[in-house]
């Protein structure tokens, strides 16, 4: 009979387990036949003591799915489970010892008080930012510690701490995002003297918590980048509604939701009411939430889109205007020090010459044909292209039915769509972007076409029948643009509150 499904009462574990090293996760897996774990270690640290269930591995014999782990692995991964064992006993060990120095020392520091000087003037409360002109003068600065260094008992630096403010109770109990409120006279450091100062690797390096990188302050200081590039060129910023009643990308990626008896989705997009206010605005651009219900948990359900529309443009002007300099770039070299600019102008490439290149580099899909014109080229190969030519490409003219009903069709070749993806290794896509349908009666064939019902969208083809111009614009997702700005490992580094499948909590 098979122990299979026998639990253990006090850990809840399995009598057998199953590893797999292609499709097991070591995250989501539970070590049953379903949900396989991806390495042996991690089946013996879940149980967490001898003895062991059975592991079970892929069979490398012909007709068997499933076969025992070798002796030989077995005893390689119980070394490592002892190895860790250790090492989990020595923490564990230190952190008593450190845990009971703390609290002696905590005892200690309550003997010492902290008051006021009385005979010292009235400081003048002030921002960090607006001290300079106060210098010389006794202030006070509220703030979040965010970098602190400590040089044994009796210094420390937050601003120089020494003495009875190191050693009290709040001095020994100080910790990094702790709240403090500084007082001090404002002096300049003498010349030739400098305190030790901690870079932005303090802040985000490969052993950071993922919640320290979620926290820190790039996010915002690119946001403000992308602001000041439109605001400088003449761009009015628009914000456009969330909840909708009409798709922009694929409708299967749509989150459906009940409006007061009507249905209504979350906009995938801000780009048909930024196109509506082309003849009062001209140029313009959005920078809101969009989100996309797709099973996935490598893409973000909810993710900030920075989207532009210009009027009075060509293809051309478009595949030129997709460029960012901006002066922030010592804040990127502070968090990713490798960090290159691109150069311009990027690679152009077109679809129809990207399914040549895979074919040559022997790229196939599952079922081991080659991708034929019509086809979409999905992100794994699409991917491999870009890692492997090592540079940013403008992958340019995608087939009519592999790209949104609204593309403008290339007039040399109606079989293509004005339309570019820019693509960055490391990363994948970051920009999609297109000229857009202007006539009327192209609009409706596209609806019809694309088996939408133009009923709803009456505000937006009306924009065609009573007349519009040439115009064009594209969108570009925040988090991936960050992901590869930072050099990040996934795109849920660079987010808050990360949203995708199974999650949508803080």
């Amino acid at each position: 009979m098979s122990l299979e499904v026998t639990r253990v009462a006090a850990g809840m574990v399995l009598a057998e387990m199953y590893v797999l090293d292609r499709e097991g996760d070591d995250a989501t897996g539970d070590g049953t036949k379903e949900k396989q774990f991806k390495i042996g270690l991690k089946a013996l640290m879940t149980v967490g003591k001898e003895p062991f269930p059975t592991i079970y591995v892929d069979s490398q014999k012909e007709n068997e799915r499933w076969d025992v782990i070798s002796k030989s692995q077995m005893k390689n991964i119980k070394k490592m489970w002892h190895r860790e064992q250790m090492k989990t006993e020595s923490q564990e060990k230190r952190e008593a010892e450190d845990s009971l120095r703390r609290e002696k020392n905590l005892e200690e520091a309550k003997k010492i008080s902290i008051k006021k000087d009385p005979s010292l003037p009235e400081p003048k409360c002030m921002k960090i930012g607006a001290l300079e002109g106060y210098r010389g003068r006794r202030v006070k600065v509220f703030g979040w510690v965010h970098r602190l260094c400590r040089q044994g008992k009796n210094l420390m630096f937050l601003c120089v701490l020494s003495d009875d403010l190191c050693l009290c109770y709040n001095g020994v109990d100080l910790s990094t995002e702790s709240t403090v409120a500084v007082y001090e006279t404002l002096n300049l450091i003498p010349k030739g003297k400098l305190g030790p100062a901690g870079g932005a690797d303090n802040l985000i390096n490969k052993e950071s918590d993922i919640d320290v990188q979620l926290n820190n302050r790039a996010r915002s200081v690119i946001t403000t980048c992308f602001q000041e590039h439109f605001f400088d060129r003449g761009y009015y910023e628009v914000t456009s509604p969330t909840l909708v009643q009409t798709q922009v990308e694929d409708g299967s990626t749509l989150f459906k939701l009940d409006y007061f008896g009507e249905q209504a989705f979350l906009t995938q997009s801000s780009q048909l009411y930024l196109e509506t206010c082309l003849p009062s605005l001209g140029d313009m651009f959005c920078i809101a939430q969009s989100y996309r219900a797709e099973q996935t948990r490598r893409h973000l359900a909810g993710y900030t889109h920075v989207e532009a529309e210009c009027p009075f443009l060509t293809f051309e002007d478009l595949l030129n205007w997709l460029v960012l300099k901006s002066p922030a770039g010592s804040t990127v070299s502070d968090l990713n020090p490798n960090f290159k600019p691109p150069k311009w102008p990027f690679k152009r490439m077109n679809y129809t010459d990207a399914t040549v290149w895979l074919k040559e580099h022997d790229v196939q899909k599952e079922d081991g044909t080659f991708y034929e014109f019509g086809e979409d080229i999905p992100e794994a190969p699409e991917r491999l292209m870009t890692d492997t030519i090592n540079e940013p490409i403008l992958l340019c003219r995608f087939p009519v039915e592999i790209k949104s009903f609204y593309m403008q069709r290339c007039p040399e070749e109606p079989r293509l769509t004005e339309s570019v993806d820019v693509l960055m290794p490391n990363v994948g896509e970051i920009v999609g972007g297109s000229m857009r349908i202007w006539d009327s009666e192209e609009i409706l064939a596209a609806c019809k076409r694309e088996g939408i019902d133009r009923t709803p969208y009456y505000w937006y083809t009306d924009q065609r029948k009573y007349g519009t111009c040439l115009h064009g614009g594209y969108g570009l997702g925040l988090e991936r643009f960050l992901t590869w700005l930072l050099n990040r490992y996934h795109i849920r580094d660079v987010c808050l509150y990360p949203w995708f499948v199974q999650r949508c909590k803080p």
